[in-house]
């Protein structure tokens, strides 16, 4: 079996764009992988043709080999980029590994620990305040707007759902986002009293309508520095968090952090690699390590949730894409015995559906493991290309 082609197709997700690599073979087997340029990814495309290009001809079943390989090609730029690119072609070629083998890639690890992962509904509230159009949804404009969401969730079957700051600008709610240069507050990342006090007044509404029994997560992504995230941690106590989510760069941080916590600290989920990963396990900086397998790559994720099963954390994955992402971490999180809880965007683009052939099922907060070959998830070119992106690919957290 050699690579004959290796293609790339996008196409408009709203106020994002879905990215796929297609690697083809003269035996006629297809390997799918989907990846974004979104969130630092900018040029991913470009990196990824550059990699690819070399294995044109190559046997794609050897995936440890050229995975290895590829890192070393890269080494003296590791991480961001490169290992987003690396990811994405070492995840198309373990699903036509899988399929040649006529067996889901989770086979190719052993076996599922689980075939049920229960998930929390992402992003809850914060797609609907900025997206609703696109998604098709009345506007999420109040706090008791977010009560009636909450109870939403509840009727729906999910057992946990995250948010993400919104605060009341005195008519509606809005997005907070500083940390990425969306709004104001950057470069200082401040905390000031009035967007504590909606942190307060968001988790009271979600906790009124989803009830005691409904896990909440609460991300605050890169928005504050070292005082704001304990602060925040304090505000929070009331409400039993699930976890707090935060995203920093220094691990001493983030354990200190996590020491005066009253609640479970998750983070990491930008982080890629078995080696970035090592400074905060030893550092004992997080309750569970957020491992995005989009980014790391399905091979170096399995290697990273082992190494943070010897420091006893739990895993889970950074998954806010399309349904072969969410197809690809399903099959991670059927084969880490350290596995905590799966995060999945239910509020999308209408056509999100269409986009995929056996999309995975969503049953009662759970998502069943896909048993076909391969990822058992495919994509729909056609309607991937009826649906060509506008402009530059973009997306949002």
């Amino acid at each position: 079996m050699k690579i004959t082609r290796i293609e790339d197709l996008h196409c408009d997700a709203g106020w994002r764009t879905f990215s796929f690599l297609k690697i083809s073979t003269d035996d006629g087997l297809v390997g799918w992988s989907e990846y974004t340029e979104a969130d630092g990814s900018q040029g991913l495309t470009a990196v990824i043709r550059a990699m690819a290009e070399a294995l044109i001809g190559t046997d794609p079943r050897p995936v440890q080999a050229i995975d290895a390989l590829l890192y070393v090609k890269q080494v003296q730029a590791p991480g961001g980029v490169n290992q987003r690119a690396i990811a994405a072609i070492g995840n198309a070629l373990l699903d036509i590994k899988a399929k040649a083998l006529g067996v889901p890639v989770y086979e190719l690890f052993g076996g599922p620990v689980r075939r049920r992962v229960p998930v929390y509904w992402s992003h809850c509230g914060s797609y609907r305040v900025r997206n609703h159009e696109l998604i098709g949804t009345p506007p999420l404009r109040t706090y008791d707007d977010v009560a009636a969401l909450g109870a939403e969730v509840k009727r729906r079957g999910f057992k946990a759902l995250k948010t993400n700051i919104l605060p009341f600008d005195g008519e509606k709610l809005t997005s907070f986002s500083p940390g990425f240069g969306r709004t104001p507050g950057h470069p200082e990342l401040n905390l000031d009293r009035r967007t504590l006090q909606s942190v307060r007044d968001l988790l009271a509404a979600f906790r009124a309508g989803a009830g005691a029994d409904i896990g909440l997560h609460l991300d605050v992504n890169y928005h504050f520095k070292t005082e704001g995230y304990l602060r925040i941690a304090k505000a929070v106590e009331p409400f039993d968090l699930t976890w707090l989510e935060i995203d920093t760069w220094d691990p001493q941080s983030l354990a200190l952090i996590r020491r005066h916590a009253p609640c479970p600290i998750a983070s990491l989920e930008s982080v890629t690699g078995r080696r970035a990963f090592r400074p905060f396990l030893d550092a004992y900086a997080a309750d569970v390590a957020i491992i995005d397998v989009i980014w790391n790559g399905f091979l170096e994720s399995i290697k990273i949730a082992a190494m943070a099963e010897a420091y006893e954390v739990n895993v889970a994955p950074h998954n806010y894409y399309g349904h072969l992402c969410s197809a690809i971490s399903a099959h991670f999180c059927a084969v880490v015995p350290n596995f905590r809880v799966m995060e999945i965007d239910i509020d999308s683009v209408a056509w999100r559906d269409e986009l995929f052939i056996d999309p995975p099922l969503v049953e009662n907060g759970e998502l069943i493991v896909p048993d076909r070959p391969g990822w058992g998830v495919e994509v729909n070119e056609a309607a991937v290309r009826a649906h060509p992106p506008k402009g530059k690919p973009k997306g949002a957290q």
